[in-house]
């Protein structure tokens, strides 16, 4: 883990090697193909003419050479036709070979792009759900991180809940704006903008000075007395004690975040594995969460624990604050995932797949 997804231009990933989906005779095309050709230079034309072209669902490795990428992963995909010829066995065999390449090279980061989805005809959302369980799989016995490149967005809808995701978040912002405290003084700064007469003096109170005014019994006022600079203790004093109530407080500190979450892992009978793999996090940010008790992670990879570990909305919120964060009514992210855990939808991968059609950030790493 883990798999993201991306919104870029596959050319400019600078990962270890980027997927081509390919033609079967490896020599260049239209669309992704013949990007990655253009950007590579003609020495990739070169190398691909020895391999002597890909069958469909499988995959070859060559260079880079002009790409950031240092290799490119040949896969030939399958051609749509309407589902019933083996497309999916084929199309989920391009991801499963160009993987195993890439792990055989040692490689840390794959960037694909959704294989089949362009001039093959493949069904989008059919191909992107291929593309996600195939990888998903791939990565539950490996460590690297995959990268999904993506641009249409119309692909990645789950169906029917994304109307009830627009519609709950259409709730929320309705329910926040009637919470939002009002401006007492405004009406009537608006109708007398130049203030009003002081009673006494007649002189007009500008909108800011009647505010000044209304409080200002209430307001601490500086004391006229000259201020003495702090004495150094005399000889033999005994120093100030703190306050006694602020060591009872800290004192009663709460666990942090990495304690809260390795006891919520052990409650919940998971193994370190488990988790981190479903909360789409690397191995190597668990490990810097576990090893140090002071870690704050970020905010979306807490919630993504929270998911992964199946919590309510409460016990979610509980998780967060011991980072110091908490899902507000005021932020499109934050209600989007408030809607999937009291759904209970809690993989993390279809978590993302709204954020990212709402481009909100994602959960994980």
């Amino acid at each position: 883990m883990p798999l993201l997804l991306v919104r870029n231009d596959i050319t400019k990933m600078a990962v270890d090697a980027v997927v081509n989906a390919a033609n079967p005779s490896l020599l260049g095309g239209g669309g992704v193909d013949g990007a990655i050709h253009r950007a590579a230079g003609p020495k990739l034309l070169d190398e691909c003419r020895t391999l002597g072209g890909c069958r469909t669902g499988e995959a070859k490795l060559t260079g880079g050479y002009d790409l950031p990428a240092k290799y490119v992963i040949h896969t030939v995909g399958p051609v749509w036709q309407g589902g019933q010829h083996g497309e999916e066995h084929l199309l989920r065999s391009c991801y499963r070979r160009s993987l195993e390449l890439a792990a055989a090279r040692d490689c840390e980061s794959v960037a694909f792009p959704l294989i089949s989805s362009g001039v093959y005809g493949y069904p989008k959302a059919e191909a992107f759900r291929v593309a996600q369980e195939a990888i998903a799989a791939f990565l539950q016995d490996h460590d690297l991180t995959v990268y999904l490149v993506l641009f249409d967005k119309t692909a990645f809808l789950l169906g029917g809940a994304h109307e009830a995701v627009q519609s709950f978040i259409d709730d929320a912002y309705a329910e926040a704006e009637l919470k939002k405290p009002r401006n007492l003084y405004s009406n009537r700064w608006q109708r007398e903008p130049k203030g009003r007469p002081d009673e006494d003096t007649g002189e007009l109170f500008a909108p800011s000075q009647l505010e000044d005014a209304c409080y200002a019994d209430a307001r601490p006022r500086p004391s006229m007395a000259p201020q003495r600079p702090p004495q150094p203790p005399l000889p033999g004093a005994k120093a100030k004690q703190p306050d006694t109530d602020l060591q009872r407080m800290l004192g009663q500190l709460d666990e942090g975040f990495s304690a809260t979450l390795l006891r919520l892992i052990d409650e919940k009978g998971m193994t370190d594995v488990q988790c981190y793999k479903r909360a789409n996090v690397s191995r190597k940010l668990f490990s810097k969460i576990r090893s140090d008790p002071r870690y704050k992670p970020s905010k979306t990879t807490a919630v993504a624990f929270a998911l992964a570990l199946r919590l309510n909305f409460a016990e979610t919120q509980q998780l967060l604050s011991r980072a110091g964060f908490t899902l507000s009514r005021s932020y499109l992210g934050d209600i989007i995932v408030e809607y999937c855990i009291r759904e209970k939808l809690y993989d993390v991968l279809a978590v993302n797949e709204l954020l990212f059609d709402y481009d909100q950030p994602l959960l994980g790493s």
